[in-house]
């Protein structure tokens, strides 16, 4: 799985006007979902998303997670995350896993993910979503994870 992980000061997902969820202070982590990712990977990639130390400690410096900050944890999938961009000018879909099996996937990450921290939000799986953050530094990392 992967997460593109933005450090924000808000942000907000929409589809069709209507707002979906919503974070202040935390992590907005767009989730792309690759082919052969599996439960244990989606697991992996959230204790990731809640323990990366990209937010400043007193000294400045990157070294407290969103589990110390108690911060807000947005999740949107994005399914051309899972893109291959190797070669050509148009992005190829043949690594991003079905929709029916990236679907089951993103549900059961954002499951685990309110079962374990708070405050969680999440944007829809399959929908037309628009996208608004004020990105704090700007601070943004790839994660990705692979099962077991």
């Amino acid at each position: 799985m992967i997460g593109l992980i933005q450090r924000v000061r808000r942000a907000e997902v929409r589809s069709g006007g209507q707002p979906l969820g919503a974070i202040q202070q935390g992590i907005l982590a767009l989730i792309g979902v690759r082919r052969g990712d599996d439960r244990p990977a989606a697991d992996r990639l959230l204790e990731r998303l809640l323990a990366y130390r990209i937010f400043a400690d007193e000294a400045g410096r990157m070294n407290l997670s969103l589990r110390e900050t108690g911060g807000g944890l947005l999740l949107v999938p994005q399914f051309t995350l899972a893109a291959d961009t190797h070669k050509g000018t148009r992005a190829g879909f043949s690594t991003a896993a079905a929709p029916e099996e990236a679907g089951a996937l993103f549900a059961y990450l954002l499951e685990r993910a309110y079962a374990t921290h708070a405050p969680v939000a999440a944007g829809a799986f399959g929908a037309d979503m628009q996208v608004e953050l004020v990105n704090d530094g700007p601070v943004t990392f790839w994660l990705e994870s692979r099962g077991a």
